[in-house]
């Protein structure tokens, strides 16, 4: 099997199999519980948030396990209008966010409030100029995705976020940083975003982990449960620790080498997309900025049809985000791409473990296999 599938998640590393296997076997104590085999768990938990803070740039006591980069990015927005409610009632997002975002800004605008959807260029970038028109006295929280996890367009989040706060200072800022974090470079301290997503399974890690960051700016934030007072009283109930363990003992192993294979991987992009732009009939959508994600389209060849032919060969892509099935993509749609394109795309996206045998092989299907058929 080809799998280029990564937006959608990544093969589990060593070191994250064998620290979810040791959490169950050995360390599967309950951090919460008073005699040493707890506080012994207690302690492991500790040190990985420090792994994954250090991961993320951030401080190890301002980043709060959730289930995964969903749950982070829905309390981040929620906890953001019960903090700011009662202040204004206005949002400002992106039309290409997640669905995880989109729609609790549905839910959001059935509950009064005011949401300006920030429309993308061709290639998938929104301009700080279309966020400072957007902001009002009234605007509560910004929510801007870091990297677009179907066309990989990366946005000046550090340029946003000091906006966002120069001309509306008690607003808050977050970025859903699932598809940017350990791809791209930024530290949280740095970074200028109040509260930052991100997730365990895109990183080489397992499913069913992610955190949130909150800025020390915030100083506290609503809870996203409440219950025993774990994760310093946001998110209570007995900590899922082989995920948490998992996760952080992949961001130890992607963190060390991440750089390295990003400049990899974005030079692996780069060279394939060119090869596939000199194919006649084969186009790229948008800038494919991020390091692991192309956006490609054979216009007469419907996208499930090149997914199966694909899968034939042994190769796994995608129709675009894995967590939004049977839809034409929200995303090229916003990009303002003709129906033909959209209904003819799919998604290319790299990880650490990609091989140049494997592209070529991808590249040998589209030519051979796929641009026959097109209409």
């Amino acid at each position: 099997m080809i799998y280029l599938d990564n937006s959608a998640t990544t093969k589990p590393c060593r070191e994250a199999v064998e620290a979810v296997n040791l959490a169950m076997t050995d360390s599967w104590g309950n951090p919460s519980a008073l005699y040493g085999f707890g506080i012994d768990t207690a302690r492991a938990l500790r040190t990985a948030r420090a792994q994954v803070a250090a991961a993320l740039g951030a401080e190890p006591d301002r980043v709060f396990f959730t289930s995964g980069g969903t749950e982070a990015d829905n309390w981040a927005v929620f906890g953001s209008v019960k903090r700011l409610g009662k202040r204004g009632k206005h949002i400002v997002t992106t039309a290409m966010e997640h669905h995880a975002i989109l729609n609790c800004m549905k839910d959001l605008e059935e509950r009064g409030f005011s949401v300006t959807y920030l429309q993308p260029d061709e290639t998938g970038t929104v301009t700080l100029a279309a966020l400072r028109e957007a902001l009002r006295e009234d605007t509560i929280l910004v929510s801007v995705m870091m990297v677009n996890n179907e066309v990989g367009s990366v946005q000046p989040i550090a340029q946003m976020a000091k906006l966002t706060h120069r001309l509306c200072p008690d607003a808050i800022f977050h970025t859903d940083a699932v598809q940017g974090f350990l791809k791209v470079p930024f530290a949280a301290r740095t970074l200028g975003a109040d509260l930052i997503s991100v997730s365990s399974h895109k990183v080489h890690g397992p499913k069913g982990c992610g955190a949130l960051y909150v800025s020390p700016r915030l100083k506290s934030f609503p809870p996203l449960l409440l219950g025993g007072g774990q994760e310093g009283g946001y998110r209570s109930g007995t900590e899922g620790t082989p995920a948490i363990f998992g996760f952080a003992a992949a961001c130890a192993a992607v963190s060390a080498t991440f750089r390295a294979d990003a400049a990899r991987e974005k030079a692996m992009v780069e060279a394939l997309a060119q090869r596939l732009e000199a194919l006649p009939g084969v186009a790229v959508n948008g800038c494919h900025a991020a390091p692991h994600i192309l956006s490609v389209a054979v216009p007469g060849v419907p996208t499930q049809n090149s997914i199966n032919l694909l899968q034939d060969a042994g190769i796994c892509v995608s129709a675009g985000s894995a967590c939004a099935k049977g839809h034409r993509s929200h995303v090229l749609t916003a990009m303002g791409l003709p129906p033909e394109t959209i209904d003819a795309t799919f998604r290319i996206s790299l990880s650490r473990d990609t091989t140049q045998e494997e592209l070529d092989k991808l590249c040998e299907v589209i030519r051979d296999d796929i641009l026959p058929r097109a209409r």
